[in-house]
């Protein structure tokens, strides 16, 4: 029942490029087509139709170093029928893909009836391994697989409500209203003084690592707005001009990481103890240092990984 990636899957040579992991997925919505229950209902009985699977917003994939999606044949159906609505990802120059919860499946794996060397992998961590295109359809995959399993109820009446338009929305019945993902835009900074970059050790957070500030963007606020409140809030810096940098997919639930660089008015330090244990200066020649892989020990902090926008921002700052 299974589909070698290579074949049934994305190619990874193909699709767009980007400057992110979970970024630039190549399948084509197909929003305008989706509408047509009868073409879904085509959809998912071609033969070309693959669906990758998650357990537990685990990702299935291969036994191979490194690993790559492994895409499942619509006969995996019959066996996880009337447990979880499959949901429509998009075609893949035509061929249809869908991504499947078989969380609640008492063992996944026999009900699949899936090969030895397999297993479900957590999204983040595979992310360092997948190729790239195959990271952003994992995001935008397990993002809907997550908000499907949490909006089983209407937020307006509290009645059930039914997946439509392949799982782009959720309808109730009982009072007609219609329930889409939501994506959370979330603003993460590189706020620098010229030499300098400000970085935050979080609370809780394990050894000394230090990454970018970053705040969800609240209502009725710009991206340039919720930038300067967030490093006023939490390091109590005045910033001058923000520049948008980049953005990246963070399906963890499902935020957008707006990546930007801001110009710091302000030195003085105060932090905010109730979000962050410490927020200080570090050089460009310690950043540097930490991006080409000096240790922990060194130089007594570390940065987030290359799959991060945070990692992102600070390799394009270093180098400017």
């Amino acid at each position: 029942m299974t589909q070698a990636p290579g074949r049934g899957g994305i190619d990874a040579a193909r699709g767009p490029s980007a400057p992110h992991a979970f970024a630039g997925n190549p399948l084509d919505r197909a929003n305008l087509l989706r509408r047509d229950p009868a073409w879904l209902e085509e959809r998912l009985r071609d033969p070309a139709a693959r669906i990758v699977a998650f357990n537990r917003l685990d990702v299935l994939v291969d036994g191979n170093e490194p690993p790559r999606l492994l895409w499942l044949d619509a006969g995996v159906l019959p066996g996880v029928d009337g447990r979880a609505a499959p949901v429509f990802l998009g075609l893949d120059g035509g061929a249809p893909r869908w991504a499947l919860d078989v969380s609640s499946l008492e063992d996944p794996a026999r009900a699949l009836g899936l090969p030895e060397g397999v297993r479900f992998a957590e999204v983040r961590a595979a992310a360092d391994l997948l190729p790239g295109v195959e990271t952003a359809i994992a995001a935008e995959a397990r993002s809907l697989v997550d908000w499907h399993a949490r909006h089983g109820y209407c937020a307006v009446c509290g009645q059930p409500t039914a997946p439509r338009l392949g799982g782009l929305v959720r309808k109730c019945d009982a009072c007609n209203a219609e329930h889409y993902p939501r994506v959370d835009p979330v603003v993460i900074m590189v706020v620098t003084d010229g030499e300098r970059c400000l970085l935050a050790h979080g609370r809780g957070r394990p050894g000394r690592s230090y990454t970018n500030l970053a705040g969800f963007v609240e209502p009725g606020e710009t991206i340039e707005e919720a930038v300067r409140r967030e490093v006023r809030e939490e390091a109590d810096i005045e910033v001058a001009a923000v520049r948008y940098h980049s953005s990246q997919p963070w399906p963890f639930p499902s935020s957008l990481m707006i990546g930007c660089i801001a110009e710091a008015a302000s030195e003085r330090i105060d932090v905010d103890p109730e979000e962050l244990e410490d927020v200080r200066w570090f050089s460009r020649a310690d950043v540097l240092r930490a991006l080409d892989g000096a240790s922990e020990e060194e130089l007594g902090f570390r940065i987030p990984p290359p799959i991060t926008i945070s990692h992102q921002l600070l390799k394009a700052w270093a180098a400017s």
